[in-house]
């Protein structure tokens, strides 16, 4: 799609008339905009051509609101794997639910979207300020959490019985394209519900939105990992550390984490080509030169070197071949057949990361998130999810969300510092 084609608007359920009973702060006009484009020559571009410049609906407090908070009924889920922040999304959602707007029914829906169908009889859990006190300081998330599709229609069956009005998910792509779905049916149906997405995904791969919470976490994590493979590999002969870390399709955690370390001298990740010779050749070389190497690979890094798997999990995601694991063996077995005793230590962290509580950087965002996303409710706002762009919060149709993925560019600033940290070749064919 064009850039002059993007078309961000938000739907709406309707107009506004209710006054909002929020006293601080400043309200958000619906008239205020943050340009999807940050670079002059872009925005020049554009005007060339007579188009319009794209950009978002500002997320924020409205001065009138379309649902009175006296009767409003509101539903959490989360869905997925779980991440860094997802109790403080939880938390912040209803703590502003109560405390800024009055609404007094919150339901959590439990483990995902089978929550919201009757036949897994999975009885929803009725959310305060008191439930959720302390939950933030908690990895996972305190609703539980489910993989792959439900019937659309049981599921709208469900909100429309319990008489919900604005369902907040909470999740990574497959969530989203089930909110999606739900938001759909809704609007068949004529009924008077929203739904609001909150992106998750710890691989920061969400199209249009700058950054997803728990990613800081990650990273942060992540350096742990390696400093630790950088002192098992440093102290021995021939030592190597290798570390795999989260990215089925992005390398964002591998890149960054790799920037955060700078003891990293391999950076894997699933844009990146690489052959098994090439790559094996320069590590041959980098142990007879300084007799040690660190070495970190996202999980969907290397796929085309393994034997294929065509099987998926619930979610419908295709079942990657486990990198570590092939580069370990490959590795060890390459040097000894050359005779070169090498000393490897490989670390996942994988499961241990993504079931840490948030750091204060991410616990800021979620909070922020979920403050957002109940005003976008609030205001009778569907069909979208709370993002960030350009350091600002802001509203985006799920459309554009489950679209694609975003991917790191391998000609751009990011994979070129890496391999300015590195200094490994820009190509291991």
């Amino acid at each position: 799609m064009e850039d002059n084609e993007l078309d961000f608007t938000v739907e709406q359920l309707g107009e506004c008339h209710i006054p909002s009973p929020i006293s601080f702060g400043r309200f958000v006009n619906d008239s205020d905009r943050i340009l999807y484009h940050g670079r002059v020559e872009e925005l020049r571009s554009l005007q060339s051509r007579g188009a319009e410049f794209p950009s978002f609906e500002a997320a924020g407090p409205r001065e009138r609101i379309f649902f009175d908070p006296r009767h409003l009924v509101c539903g959490i889920v989360t869905c997925g794997g779980i991440c860094p922040g997802l109790n403080d999304v939880i938390r912040a959602i209803v703590l502003s639910l109560f405390h800024h707007y009055g609404v007094r029914t919150v339901f959590g829906f439990r483990y995902g979207f089978e929550g919201i169908t009757g036949r897994h009889n999975h009885f929803p859990m009725v959310l305060t300020p008191e439930t959720v006190e302390g939950i933030h300081q908690q990895g996972g998330t305190i609703l539980g959490s489910s993989r792959g599709p439900q019937d659309v229609g049981e599921m709208v069956d469900t909100l429309a019985s319990m008489n919900v009005g604005i369902l907040f998910a909470i999740g990574g792509d497959g969530t989203l394209r089930g909110a999606h779905e739900i938001a759909l049916e809704i609007g068949r149906r004529g009924l008077r519900t929203c739904v609001i997405g909150i992106p998750k995904t710890i691989d920061n791969d969400i199209l249009f939105v700058e950054e997803s919470f728990g990613f800081q976490t990650a990273i942060s994590e992540a350096r742990n990992v390696i400093s630790a493979a950088h002192c098992e590999a440093s102290g021995a002969r021939n030592g190597i550390g290798l570390v795999k870390l989260m990215g089925r399709q992005s390398g964002f955690i591998a890149a960054y984490a790799t920037l955060a370390n700078s003891d990293v001298n391999y950076c894997l990740v699933p844009e990146i080509p690489f052959t098994c010779e090439g790559f094996l050749e320069i590590l041959r070389k980098r142990l007879a030169d300084r007799g040690h190497a660190v070495i970190v690979a996202g999980e969907g890094a290397g796929q085309d070197l393994m034997e294929k798997v065509c099987t998926r999990d619930a979610s419908g995601n295709v079942r990657l071949g486990d990198i570590g694991a092939f580069l370990r063996d490959r590795i060890c077995e390459f040097f000894s057949r050359a005779g070169i005793p090498v000393n490897l230590k490989y670390i996942d962290p994988s499961y241990t990361i993504r079931s840490t509580p948030a750091n204060a950087r991410d616990s800021a965002f979620c909070l922020l998130l979920g403050h957002n996303a109940v005003h976008a409710g609030m205001a009778g706002r569907t069909d979208m999810v709370v993002g960030t762009w350009k350091n600002e919060f802001t509203h985006l149709p799920i459309r554009y969300v489950i679209s694609g993925r975003k991917r790191l560019d391998p000609a751009g600033r990011l994979w070129s510092s890496v391999l300015g940290s590195t200094g490994q070749a820009g190509e291991m064919a």
